[in-house]
Formats: structure tokens, sequence, C-alpha cells
């Protein structure tokens, strides 16, 4: 079915069957996602449910150099990345070893974005090794990096690779390091390869924890420390936009539940920054306020103040950096707008949003490296293609990649390996450079092989939903229960059903700044609802008095004065 905005697709689980009419809304819920089986965990997580870190490859190894190293009093360096993921994994490993060898000799380092791009690099690692570190440790980047592997080894450092993007497809193939800490190693038995890297580095830190223990039970601060660091462990995994499946929906559920009350000075500064003080956070906070600010440091200026933030014993410095981040989150606002902007003139000009163009590759010089990878995710949405943005930068030019549901943009990339310097990610995101020279070869091959891949049909952007409902039976405590699926994000998103032969019982009416957004009361048999239409203030001719719909809704929960109602959010609408 094909709305004013989308197409309409209702889930269906794996097995094809459907919840027989009368189940419970979040029971039919989990059927059409295909959760039945593992309802009572799914409903009900418990921290127990959390794998045992010793089953992902080479993490003993690991926990047992970096202990060692920590004892003896060696030179560590723990090397991140500079989005949300990479800044919280550093710190959790940070705060570990710290928590668990005071003494320890220990340093961060974070790479700028454009001056030396992402992962590990040879230059960072000679450098760190001339600074006399013995043991570098990266945290969500390192396992491609054959080169930067191999001269660690040639200057005598031990290198910890801990990562979860997609690894090469061969044990052969992963860097000769003292160890790879990866849950989808081609040898990897582990039953959840889909962690982000902070989620990696807590079963790192949980596994040093135990080794310093002695024991498979650690003293209360260290087990304090441990469930306090879920809050950074649940930013991580919920910025990074991993599923919010198995393991990662246990460390979302506890994480978030942690931040209101965490002992983490920078993360209490984050939080105040954000107008989120006293709030209980949940994963739109995350993403929307909390994760924004900590990448702006590592779009607009150099992560490792975001690094500092969540590593700081000074609330005054802490403050000052939350504020600093606040600032430069409205100035990268301001400028992925107008390369947004930009880049969709520029995609419709060339064709690109065509039917037998289904994939957007475009390269500017004026575009800061910083933000594009924002600006492809907006195409995304905008033009329901996968979409390459590059900053160029003379000979050579680089940028990120986002994809669409259905197509393994990092399998694509593969594809064009020889066309490129070099590239990494994982299905649905990646960044690459590629020679200048190179770069109409490299879009049209990706052309083609996006033409192969994506039907027509799928350029359409395409809006799922649970299961048909009635109004009736959307009652506040109903509702409540439906929110006690979240928290939400990737494979679990927010539920959202088609409610047919709904009529409009009151023109619409205007809210917001120039009325950008309506009020509308929709009435299904006696039961009269009103729904909130966000950014639909242009498309009031929609909802003519009297006229028949049907919408699809996500129900929401509204309290005013003491006073809780169900006030759905609309999604879309169509002729019934």
């Amino acid at each position: 079915m094909r709305g004013l905005t989308r197409r309409w697709i209702l889930r269906c689980p794996p097995s094809g069957g459907v919840a027989p009419e009368g189940t419970p809304l979040p029971l039919r819920i989990l059927t059409a996602r295909g959760l039945t089986a593992n309802a009572d965990a799914f409903m009900n997580p418990k921290l127990t449910d959390l794998h045992d870190p010793s089953l992902i490859p080479d993490l003993d190894r690991a926990a047992e150099r970096i202990w060692s190293a920590a004892q003896a009093g060696e030179s560590i360096a723990i090397w991140g990345d500079y989005d949300v993921d990479g800044v919280t994994a550093a710190a959790i490993l940070y705060h570990t070893i710290r928590a668990v060898a005071p003494n320890a000799q220990i340093q961060t380092y974070i790479p700028h974005r454009i001056d030396e791009g992402y992962g590990l690099n040879d230059e960072g690692v000679t450098q760190l090794a001339s600074d006399g570190v013995r043991l570098i440790i990266s945290v969500d980047c390192g396992v491609t990096a054959v080169g930067p592997a191999a001269n660690a080894q040639s200057l005598g450092v031990d290198l910890i690779i801990t990562d979860h993007h997609s690894p090469p497809a061969t044990i052969d193939a992963l860097p000769k390091a003292f160890a790879v800490v990866h849950p989808g190693r081609p040898d990897s038995s582990y039953p959840f390869p889909d962690l982000c890297g902070a989620g990696v580095a807590y079963k790192l830190a949980w596994r040093v924890a135990t080794i310093a223990a002695g024991s498979e039970r650690v003293a209360e601060p260290i087990r304090q420390l441990l469930v306090d660091h879920l809050a950074l462990t649940a930013l991580g995994t919920i910025a990074d936009v991993v599923p919010l499946l198995d393991e990662n929906r246990v460390i979302a559920r506890f994480g978030l539940s942690r931040i209101k009350s965490t002992p983490n000075i920078g993360l209490r500064a984050l939080i105040e920054a954000s107008g989120l003080a006293g709030e209980n956070v949940n994963s739109e906070d995350v993403g929307f306020r909390l994760g924004p600010r900590l990448n702006a440091c590592g779009r607009m200026g150099h992560a490792r103040e975001a690094l500092e933030l969540l590593t700081t014993d000074s609330p005054r410095r802490a403050a000052e950096i939350a504020q600093q981040l606040s600032q430069m989150n409205d100035e990268r606002r301001a400028t992925e707008r107008r390369i947004a902007e930009e880049a969709a003139a520029l995609a419709e000009g060339s064709g690109m949003s065509a039917d037998d163009h289904r994939a957007i590759v475009l390269a500017q010089e004026a575009w800061h490296p910083g933000v594009i990878g924002i600006v492809c995710s907006r195409l995304v949405e905008r033009f329901g293609r996968p979409t390459i943005l590059l900053n160029r930068d003379g000979d050579e030019c680089s940028g990120s990649c986002r994809s669409v549901e259905g197509f393994d943009i990092h399998a694509a990339l593969c594809s064009c390996a020889d066309l490129l310097e070099s590239f990494g990610g994982h299905p649905m995101a990646a960044g690459l450079r590629i020679r200048t020279e190179q770069l109409p070869a490299f879009a049209k091959r990706f052309k083609d092989i996006a033409n192969q891949a994506i039907t027509i049909d799928q350029l359409t952007p395409s809006i799922s939903f649970d299961c048909d409902v009635r109004f009736d039976e959307l009652t506040t405590k109903t509702v409540k229960s439906i929110e006690s699926l979240g928290p939400h994000g990737r494979s679990n998103p927010h539920p959202a059903f088609r409610a047919c032969g709904a009529i409009v019982d009151a023109p619409p009416q205007p809210l917001g700044a120039q009325g950008r957004h309506l009020a509308i009361r929709l009435r299904q048999g006696d039961v009269t609802l009103k729904t909130l239409a966000w950014g639909w203030g242009e498309r009031r001719d929609a909802f003519r008095l009297g006229s028949t719909v049907d919408v699809l809704i996500e129900p929401k929960l509204n309290t005013w004065r003491g006073v809780v109602s169900v006030e759905p959010h609309l999604l879309d609408v169509a002729p019934a």
C-alpha cells in the first residue's frame, strides 16, 4: 500500500505466522518481528543474559597482557576513534585499568579526523613507540590495519586490536597483532557478533577486572564500576546504530537506566549541557542530544576533548568541555544544512535521483569532512538510495557512505577495491579514500552494482508497521505495555500500527512556529484521538473535514497537568 509519503510494508516474521485476533498488542508486535520464541527474555532482560567475554577470540590473551603491563608499569596507550562509539570504548578501558591498577602508566590517543583519518596509522604508532609506549590497545578500529600492525611489531610494541567492523574473510588476512579481539572473526563462535566497539571494550574491561581479582567475583567497588560503565556502553551501542537485540538490548536497557545517576563527572556535565538533568534518558535522547554533542567534537575539531570529558576528574573542566561541545554541535548543524542543500541539488541536477541511477556519488572541495557522513544519511532518507559523499582535496578524495536496507555497501566497496586507496566499515555505513583520477570509474562501477542489486520499487522510501489496530485498543495501560518493548533502535524500531477507516473529526490545527506541525482529531467508531503530525504543516489538505483515511501511527502517551492520555504520532496517511 502506498501512503502520501512512503510505501507501507507489513512486518512479517520468518515463520510467516500471524498472531490470532485478540492477542495483546505487545505479543502481536513480537510475533510480527519473529521474536516470540524468546519473548520472556526480550521483555525481561537480565544482566546475566550477557555472554561470557572469554568466548570472544583472543580476548583472554589480550586481558592477561593488559593486566601484566599495568602491574609492571609498562607504558600503555589506548587508541580510540573520533565518534561516540570510539570515545566511550576508550573511556571504559581507561577507567577500568586505572581502577584495578591505580599506578598503571596509561595514556590515550585519538587520531584527528581530517589530518589522520580513521583508524590506526603508521605515523601515530611510530610516535607512540618513540614516546616509550610498549602496549597499544585499539578500540573500535584496527581489524583491517595490516600495515600499522606490522609497523608496531617491527618497533617492538605489542598491539591489541579490539574492533567490530567487518573483518577480513579469512584468519590469514587478519593483522599480525598480539591479539585481535573481534566477536565476528571468521573463526569466532561467539553467540552474538553484533556488538559495537564500546561493547567489545566493555567485555575486555570485564575480563581484565576478573583476571586482576583472580576470580570471577570481583570486589564490590570494581563490580559497581562495571555496572556504571554500562551507561557509556549504552551510549556507544545506541549511537553506533547496531541491532538492539540479544545482549545489545541488555546493554541498552540497563545502561540507559544508569545514565541519570552516573558517577562519571563528564557524562553528568554533558547531561546538564544537553538540558537533560534530572530526566530519565531514553534512546532518542542519546541519538539526538547526547550523541551529537560528543560527535561534534570529532567532526568540527579534535575528539580528544570528548575523551577528556569522559575521563577527567575535574567538574570545572568537564563543564567547560560540555559547553564547548554544545557550541560545536550548533556549528555542525548549520554546516550540515548547507551541505545537504548543495548535495541534494547536485544529485537532482546530475540525474542521480532518476530510476536508472540507483546510487549517489558526489565530491566537492568545500564540503567539511567532519559532517558529510551525517549528510549522507539525510540524502538516503530523501532519495532512498545508497549515498557516497566525498571531500575533494587535490589529487585525493575521502568521505563517507551510507546505505539502504538490503544493500551491503561494504560488500559493494569490496567489489571496487582495485579503484580505492583504502576503505572500511560494515553493511550500512563505511568510509573510503580514493585518488581523484579514479573517481569517475568508481562512480560508474558503484552505480552499476547498485542498479543490479536495488529494484525500482526499493527507491521509494518505505515504512514498516507491525499490525492493524483499533482506536479502542489504544488505552493508556496498553501503550505503557508497548513502551516496555524499548529501548528502540535498529532491529527494534518503535512499534507502528495501521488504523483503517478513521474519520477526520475536526479541521487540522497548526502547531509550532509558522504552523510547521499539525494536531488532527481522528475518530474511529466511538473513540476519538488527537494525533500529532510533526512537520506536516504544508499537508493540511490531506485531512479534509469528514474524509475517511487510513493512517500509520506510533502510539505515545502525553501527560498534561497530571492527566495521562494516548496521543499518537502520525507517520503517514492514505485515502481509505
